[in-house]
């Protein structure tokens, strides 16, 4: 299925399907040569796999995640030029001395960028974007500091993550840089994102968890929407078959179903379903075996039928539209 996306006004090379690199840098606490050799494999296989963008953060791992990436940069740094690398700052985690937070602050944004690039082994970032919005985000601040980033040379774009359209507005306002994307939940299991839309005047929709509105603005201004969790933690794999829950049942089924009529594996039915959407979503995928790589760039060429597109999301809704 081709179709030209929001962020190749960008990057031209950038396709479909982007890389996730939560999942690399093993499990700690210090890198192994086990995991230098995994994050090898995994991003050959993407690069292979005609996949060139990267998706990191720096708490992924508590860094690891792009100090693995970073190794394998300097071991090979002709791979840079093949690659847009995007990481995220703004989450600082639960320590001894402070609870969990979100940090915009100009200096915590600074701090965090110096870290990515040395941790990733890189001189700049394609896309800064910013993790989770921070309640005490002071916005002429925080668009001061990205410009100066910016004339630093320490990043090309800007991006946010799990904003809404209220909030991507307010932020632009302040920018003379344009928000490029925006990173936020959806998959055939976390549907919010389309019930917002189905459910506008029926019973139960104050129970829609989605901001009413964000896809539409999204599509309007020209700013990728990327999926993170696209593939449904694997819910709606073989696995699915034997779920205690009907409906994980059902559309485990169904998927199994029209891999085969689509000559496909589930992986890319589950995919399928996101770029079947006008809104020309980018999902992000995280897993690290090679087989589900493959097996998720088939759904690139994959073009459900109307029928079996809403077949699929009143299955796993669970119930009728209204």
């Amino acid at each position: 299925m081709k179709t030209t996306l929001p962020i190749q006004k960008y990057f031209p090379t950038v396709g479909p399907i982007a890389y996730g690199c939560m999942g690399l840098g093993g499990q700690g606490p210090h890198l192994t040569g086990t995991d230098v050799m995994q994050a090898h494999s995994v991003i050959d296989c993407a690069l292979e796999s005609n996949i060139c963008f990267f998706d990191h953060a720096d708490i992924y791992r508590d860094g690891r995640a792009e100090q693995v990436f970073g190794k394998v940069l300097s071991e090979r740094p002709d791979l840079r030029a093949n690659m847009v690398i995007q990481s995220k700052c703004g989450i600082r985690k639960k320590n001894d001395e402070h609870v969990g937070r979100y940090d915009f602050s100009s200096q915590w944004v600074q701090h965090s960028v110096d870290g990515i690039l040395s941790r990733l082994n890189i001189e700049y970032l394609d896309v800064l974007m910013l993790h989770r919005p921070d309640p005490l985000m002071q916005v002429d601040e925080l668009a001061e500091q990205i410009f100066h980033l910016k004339k630093q040379g320490k990043i090309n774009h800007i991006a946010v993550s799990n904003m809404n359209l209220h909030q991507m507005s307010f932020l632009q306002s302040a920018l003379d840089m344009p928000i490029i994307s925006n990173q936020i939940e959806i998959s055939l299991a976390k549907l919010d994102w389309l019930n917002d839309g189905v459910m506008v005047g029926s019973q139960g929709n104050h129970l829609v968890d989605f901001v009413s509105g964000t896809l539409e603005y999204c599509q309007q201004h020209e700013i990728q929407l990327q999926a993170w969790g696209s593939m449904a933690k694997g819910q709606f794999s073989e696995q699915g078959l034997y779920s205690d829950e009907l409906r994980v049942r059902k559309t485990s089924q169904l998927v199994k179903n029209l891999a085969h009529k689509y000559h496909v594996s589930g992986e890319a039915i589950v995919l399928a379903f996101i770029l079947r959407h006008p809104a020309k979503v980018q999902p992000v995928i995280g897993t690290t075996q090679e087989r589900r790589i493959k097996n998720a760039v088939e759904a690139i060429d994959v073009c459900l039928e109307r029928e079996d597109w809403y077949n699929l999301y009143v299955t796993s809704r669970g119930n009728p539209l209204p």
